[in-house]
């Protein structure tokens, strides 16, 4: 396997991001098809099929945003556990979530001069992982 960085850092599970999303995707279309073309008497379960593959869609899309935001706050108390282990202080004041999110892939010895860096000037996410010059890997997020 490859060392990982800014360019494949990106996870893609392919059996979620391309099978499912197009199955619940034909699902949805289908259903509601079904439910123009249902006689008067089948207009009841074509409207429950279409009320349910649009609620498959709805927990798939939920299920991927809540493991991200229970992940992006577990990046949050790591990188301030790191930072007042490697700095000595809390993370600076003015860091946004994003930006968080992009220095946990510095090194240990970059990390708090790009932390610093990113609160004075307001570095993007992307900015931030672009200026890093020693990757460290995250192989186990969501």
């Amino acid at each position: 396997m490859s060392s990982q960085n800014y360019s494949n850092h990106r996870r893609f599970v392919p059996m979620y991001h391309y099978v499912l999303t197009a199955l619940l995707l034909a699902t949805i279309v289908g259903s509601v098809i079904n439910l123009r073309n249902a006689p008067e008497d089948g207009v009841y379960s074509a409207s429950l099929i279409t009320a349910l593959s649009v609620a498959l869609l709805m927990t798939a899309l939920f299920a991927r945003t809540f493991a991200l935001k229970v992940q992006d706050r577990v990046i949050r108390t790591e990188e301030r556990l790191r930072h007042q282990a490697l700095a000595g202080s809390p993370l600076p004041d003015g860091l946004t979530l994003r930006q968080i999110v992009g220095l946990r892939f510095a090194s240990d010895d970059e990390f708090a001069a790009l932390a610093a860096s990113a609160a004075k000037s307001g570095t993007s996410e992307a900015d931030i992982k672009k200026a890093i010059k020693v990757w460290r890997a995250d192989e186990v997020r969501a």
